[in-house]
């Protein structure tokens, strides 16, 4: 069910609801785009958007607030709900810098059109580019991936940035960084070198796991159960999602995953039904898959992006008044036709 859709400037490549109560109808959306020559140049932009998605009602909005010019963007995401936190958008960019942007009128719990967001930190992590990156489940620290297979660990402490921690953990590009909500000592991360690893951070960035067997190539993306403290997912450019129990983390639990015909660069657990996964796959458009027990199986699929399907998020919504049935929206963006779409998919109200 389509609600509203429009073009960025540039590639686009990552989009990510606030889950902050009160501005869960905004969304960010990441530009990346390389302009190749003598002196090749990766810029990028943010856009803010007012979303709304009842389409039920009036019909549904997409209205663009704020826009930023920076370094091309590989990744960002809003910082986890907590006590008298505001939010927070951090960006894993090209030119190496892990940098944090703050709603202005987040202090009054109000957000109008021609509210602006405002670069409130900037940390240079490497030379390298910054490719992933995660906040643990305090806001208090981010993992950071980069592209010469190195991971930093910043603190975020009295609104400071400081690297903390840095060390090898790759042969090649690190896609994917992801804390664990239930052990946040532990960082699990993700490379072009198919390895797919589980660091504790109390014990000097110490190896704690490693399978280098299940990906037949590079790992894109982990996420973490939101409520199974044991289930982890994991996307592949070999078009597998794969299911994980970390009690026994030397192979996944379905032995077989599940092909989603894609290869498969985001996946986003839906914030209130367990079990549900949004998946980018790249070549073959996006998909929402239902796991259960051992077994996954998709059920819906979006294909009205023409380019490469990268972005893919949830919109997260509060809790609604008793006997209401919410609906949840999805934001999704193409990379080369800089497209961005909000949708609702039909499976989740058949769940």
């Amino acid at each position: 069910m389509d609600v509203a859709d429009c073009f960025l400037d540039g590639n686009a490549d990552v989009v990510e609801f606030c889950p902050h109560e009160s501005f869960q109808h905004l969304l960010a959306a990441a530009t990346y785009t390389l302009e190749e020559g003598d002196h090749p140049s990766r810029s990028g932009s943010i856009s803010l958007f007012n979303v709304n998605a009842d389409v039920g009602g009036d019909g549904g909005g997409l209205d663009l607030i704020h826009r930023v010019e920076t370094a091309g963007i590989f990744d960002m995401k809003w910082n986890p709900v907590g006590d008298n936190v505001c939010p927070l958008l951090a960006q894993a960019d090209a030119n190496g810098h892990l940098r944090l942007h703050r709603i202005e009128n987040a202090g009054d719990g109000t957000v109008a059109n021609g509210s602006i967001m405002k670069e409130v930190n900037d940390e240079k992590i490497s030379s390298s580019m910054c490719l992933c990156l995660d906040w643990n489940p305090s806001a208090t620290s981010i993992s950071v991936g980069l592209s010469d297979g190195s991971i930093s660990v910043v603190s975020f402490l009295e609104s400071q940035l400081e690297i903390v921690q840095e060390w090898k953990a790759h042969e090649f590009e690190v896609w994917a960084t992801c804390f664990d909500h239930h052990q946040p000592n532990i960082v699990y991360t993700g490379s072009d070198d198919c390895k797919f690893s589980g660091w504790d951070l109390r014990s000097s960035s110490d190896l704690a796991f490693q399978n280098s067997r299940a990906h037949k190539m590079g790992v894109c993306c982990i996420s973490k159960g939101l409520t199974d403290p044991h289930m982890l997912l994991t996307g592949s450019y070999d078009e597998y999602l794969r299911i994980w129990d970390i009690r026994s983390i030397s192979k996944p639990v379905n032995e077989t995953s599940i092909c989603l015909g894609g290869g498969v660069w985001r996946i986003k657990q839906h914030p209130c039904i367990p079990g549900i996964v949004l998946a980018a796959c790249m070549h073959n458009g996006f998909a929402v898959v239902k796991i259960k027990g051992d077994g996954a199986e998709v059920i819906e699929t979006y294909s009205k992006h023409e380019s490469l399907a990268y972005g893919a998020d949830w919109q997260k919504i509060s809790t609604s008044h008793e006997g209401e049935k919410k609906r949840t929206a999805v934001a999704t963006c193409s990379f080369y036709d800089r497209c961005l779409r909000i949708w609702v998919p039909e499976s989740t109200f058949a769940i």
